[in-house]
């Protein structure tokens, strides 16, 4: 039986987008289908985390946005990252680390 998708936590949901823009710029859905897609169905960046995070990473200069016309003739707004984005993806992705590797101590108390 299949595990129902994750929502994903607000910090690991900025760097989970930044680390999916680094590939190529999408709109939004497209960078939740490619979250669902890499996490093999386990993580889900439903819309009411998805939009208030891009609009966050904009906020900070890491993404800018642009409406263009989608695959299928739809107006949709598509992400980027900027150069200040894509630094900032390597050093969330350190933090990240850091803080996993801290919570792994944790858990291993016994």
């Amino acid at each position: 039986m299949a595990t129902p998708a994750s929502d994903v936590l607000r910090g690991t949901l900025d760097l989970l987008i930044l680390k999916t823009l680094t590939l190529e710029p999408m709109h939004g859905w497209g960078i939740n289908q490619r979250i669902q897609q890499v996490s093999r169905g386990a993580l889900d960046a439903n819309q009411g985390s998805l939009y208030p995070a891009l609009q966050r990473l904009g906020q900070r200069g890491w993404i800018e946005s642009e409406w263009r016309p989608s695959d299928n003739n739809r107006r949709a707004r598509f992400y980027r990252l900027t150069a200040q984005g894509r630094r900032a993806v390597t050093q969330e992705a350190l933090n990240w680390r850091r803080y996993v590797a801290a919570v792994e101590l944790i858990l291993q108390i016994e």
